[in-house]
């Protein structure tokens, strides 16, 4: 069963929108600020309000897309067109604007759902087995670390956009519940490097690094 994270603070459009989901067969995990957010590992896909009560739901995708990675829609009742176009600059997979109708966004949320489900994500002549978590360079099997894995799926499911040091750092940390310093992540580079290619992962001085769209 997929789980959808919805940020929301409106009551009703959350019980009448957790109905219908739960229809579909979807479970559905409700929070209605900022700060109630609570990041689990199996949510397949967020629902985002912009206009929270403690702040922006701009913020909350910022931190989803790095720690998770997921299909991330705007629902919102803000059809300024400069806050459309910087939630799609930013990576937003949709956005749609209230008053919305319920059946045309569930079919938008399947579509996202079906198109996340590629088990296969590749890459020049890499190929990430999402499922095993097992990576192929040239139909080769590769050995990886967790850790080495979790940075090298970042870096492919984010291409061209700059995933800075501490981004990374983050991510690593709340996957291990150890702490990586900054050297530690300069010698986990450098590891996936050697094993992938040295030309794929590119360093952004001063910033992170890139991965250019194949």
């Amino acid at each position: 069963m997929d789980k959808i994270l919805l940020v929301e603070d409106n009551e009703m459009i959350v019980k009448g929108l957790k109905y219908s989901l739960e229809q579909e067969g979807l479970e559905v995990l409700v929070f209605y600020s900022l700060s109630d957010i609570v990041l689990e590992e199996d949510i397949d896909l967020a629902i985002l309000d912009i206009s929270l009560p403690d702040g922006s739901g701009i913020d909350a995708f910022k931190e989803i897309k790095v720690k998770l990675n997921i299909p991330i829609l705007f629902l919102t009742a803000i059809d300024n067109e400069d806050t459309i176009v910087k939630c799609f600059e930013l990576g937003a997979d949709d956005y749609i604007t209230k008053p919305f109708r319920t059946r045309e966004l569930i079919s938008r949320i399947n579509r996202l759902l079906k198109k996340n489900t590629n088990p296969i994500l590749t890459y020049q002549n890499l190929e990430v087995h999402l499922e095993s978590g097992r990576v192929f360079k040239n139909k080769e099997e590769i050995s990886f670390t967790p850790l080495e894995y979790k940075i090298l799926l970042m870096l492919l499911n984010n291409q061209n956009k700059i995933i800075t040091r501490e981004q990374i750092l983050d991510k690593i940390y709340d996957m291990s519940g150890n702490f990586v310093n900054d050297n530690t992540l300069t010698v986990y580079i450098k590891r996936i490097r050697e094993k992938i290619g040295e030309d794929i992962i590119k360093t952004v001085k001063g910033i992170g690094y890139r991965v250019d769209e194949k």
